[in-house]
């Protein structure tokens, strides 16, 4: 199972990844506007991990105290 800290880690390096490609001086690609919305559902279905581990934990703990 994969961590939240390493999920995080991978949600940082996309996020500047997006912010370089968009520090360019020349128009996008194609190309580039494809690895771009790639990258952005990749940052969405990471951020909906962490959710789901975040869930997860939360009622772990909660069936624990009760």
């Amino acid at each position: 199972m994969t961590t939240p800290s390493v999920i995080e880690d991978e949600i940082q390096q996309l996020i500047r990844f997006q912010i370089d490609s968009f520090r360019q001086p020349l128009p996008l690609t194609s190309s580039q506007l494809h690895d771009y919305h790639r990258r952005s559902e990749k940052i969405r279905t990471l951020g909906e991990e962490l959710d789901r581990i975040g869930t997860r934990r939360f009622v772990e703990e909660f069936r624990r105290a009760f």
